[in-house]
């Protein structure tokens, strides 16, 4: 046998042993075998939000009465809709096809020791976010379909799949992220990418700011909750915020889960228990009031384990109050 022909069988076996290998596990990888506690936890969390897919219904469920007295009036009740119900089938399809999520999960495990879990999703053009559809959206900030402003911008957007649900109402649309395959996304949807130290500086405000998921993974959530106020546009500028519950913060540095050096500690043991205390201890402290609140799935397109996972989001609306000044940390 020719060296060419004996390097090629010693490649097929060694894929041929890896697929194995990988449908072996399928139904009995668990988070047991993740060192990190954190990443465990957040693990577990994602596993048992699938396994309850069986009645979605449950991911809006929230008992009002739990809620502080100046939250409850301002809650709204959302519910599982078309656009979801098709975010979920489209992430069970691409579940299905089993090559590319071999694919997908290879270069994933070559990866991720030297790369960032969102770079590489980023790079595959696979894990895509839902937070919320359009209707959900406009029920939110309370605006007609036609609703027009001039600036948006997304903090930490990702593909930019949740920033096309809300640019159609704006006209110019601005965007930050740190993954530079995630850049290449934004950039091909024709979004403006700003710096991360960038948009704070650029001489103008927006109309609505996005910070979708980010509060828990930035090493200094008051100093960026204190930016994004004075960013706005006084009086009619809006935050769009949404916070995965329990709070669970850290960090991703190269692959590896950090905690930051400003641990916001959120009291309470329930969604409404923590939606309460963030609106009392965090957003009042920074200088935001509270205009409206909901519980919405936070999605993610699956792999080979899972057609998706979901994780309980808490989505606020906030304003900057009328205090001149926000708080001192």
């Amino acid at each position: 046998m020719c060296p060419v022909q004996l390097r090629t069988l010693v490649f097929v076996a060694w894929v041929l042993g890896y697929v194995a290998f990988l449908l072996s596990i399928r139904r009995m990888w668990t988070g047991k075998h993740i060192r990190s506690p954190l990443v465990r936890s957040l693990y577990m969390s994602m596993v048992e939000g699938e396994a309850g897919a069986a009645d979605p219904q449950e991911w809006y469920r929230v008992c009002p009465d739990l809620l502080g007295e100046p939250v409850r009036p301002l809650f709204v009740q959302s519910h599982l809709d078309s656009d979801t119900k098709a975010f979920l089938k489209r992430s069970q399809e691409k579940s299905s096809w089993l090559f590319t999520q071999l694919y997908h999960s290879l270069i994933s495990s070559v990866l991720s020791p030297l790369v960032s879990r969102t770079s590489i999703n980023g790079f595959l053009g696979r894990g895509s976010m839902f937070v919320f559809s359009a209707n959900q959206f406009q029920q939110l900030l309370r605006i007609g379909t036609d609703w027009k402003a001039e600036r948006l911008l997304d903090l930490g957007a990702g593909d930019g799949g949740v920033t096309e649900v809300m640019g159609v109402h704006f006209r110019e649309v601005y965007a930050t992220e740190v993954s530079p395959p995630m850049k290449w996304h934004l950039q091909r949807r024709n979004y403006t990418l700003l710096g991360i130290d960038e948009w704070q500086h650029t001489g103008f405000q927006y109309d609505v700011i996005s910070c979708l998921n980010l509060l828990d993974r930035c090493d200094d959530p008051l100093l960026l909750l204190r930016d994004i106020r004075s960013s706005l546009i006084p009086k009619t500028g809006r935050l769009v915020l949404a916070a995965v519950l329990p709070f669970q913060p850290y960090i991703e540095v190269g692959g590896k889960w950090e905690r930051p050096k400003e641990h916001l500690k959120i009291a309470g043991k329930t969604w409404e228990e923590q939606v309460t205390n963030l609106c009392s201890e965090v957003f009042q402290r920074v200088g935001f009031e509270l205009e409206a609140v909901t519980r919405l799935p936070y999605l993610c397109e699956g792999d080979m384990y899972n057609d998706y996972y979901v994780l309980d989001d808490a989505v606020f609306v906030l304003k900057a109050s009328e205090e001149d000044s926000p708080q001192g940390k």
